[in-house]
């Protein structure tokens, strides 16, 4: 890193270099970052994929507005939703934390039937946005373990999201592509990383009560 701020050196990375690759420890660290990701009620709607192929990042950089950070990056992170949530899958969450935690099931019954009720108690379009915006959470998890990292990063929601359900095979999962995020190492042809970041200053955007 150029500088001693971390929150000041990354940006949104424009030119990554192709040659630069993430190191296998350093992947599993971001992977950890999503994995270990919060969600509401611990409900993890969502699924990643790190495409490394370079024959499928081809195939998606055309529907992707052919910006090249999906073919130049090291690795393609892509985030989804799921586009169903049922009491089924509540319910094994549930078992999943008894058993992770040497509890007896009827300890989790309450929370459960509640977590059943907040759930399935939304629309079928308020669920998809609520499962959609958990994915946001991971997202931002992901960012920062990057620039822990000084590995450089491009959220990105400027694809054909349907056509990446099809190509991935998202629909036959259950699953929508929401956000990719490419990652990797900036290259140093890259005029945006000497760009000064425009933001509004604290005063106006922060209020202290």
């Amino acid at each position: 890193m150029t500088t001693k701020n971390p929150l000041l050196w990354r940006y949104a990375t424009k030119l990554f270099d192709p040659d630069a690759k993430v190191s296998p420890e350093d992947l599993q660290y971001l992977v950890d970052s999503l994995v270990y990701s919060p969600s509401s009620f611990g409900l993890q709607p969502w699924h990643f994929l790190v495409v490394s192929d370079p024959h499928l990042k081809a195939k998606l950089k055309p529907i992707s507005w052919n910006q090249p950070q999906i073919t130049d990056c090291s690795h393609l992170f892509v985030l989804c939703a799921r586009t169903s949530m049922d009491a089924a899958y509540i319910e094994r969450h549930a078992a999943h934390i008894a058993e992770s935690r040497s509890m007896t099931s009827s300890k989790t019954d309450a929370y459960t039937q509640m977590m059943i009720s907040n759930v399935l108690g939304k629309s079928e379009d308020q669920r998809a946005d609520w499962m959609q915006r958990q994915v946001y959470i991971a997202l931002g998890f992901l960012l920062s373990a990057c620039m822990h990292k000084g590995i450089d990063s491009c959220p990105m929601e400027g694809f054909d999201k349907d056509k990446y359900d099809e190509i991935l095979g998202l629909k036959e999962q259950s699953l929508t592509a929401v956000v990719a995020c490419p990652v990797g190492y900036r290259s140093k042809s890259d005029s945006a990383a000497a760009l000064k970041k425009v933001r509004w200053n604290e005063s106006d955007i922060v209020e202290h009560l």
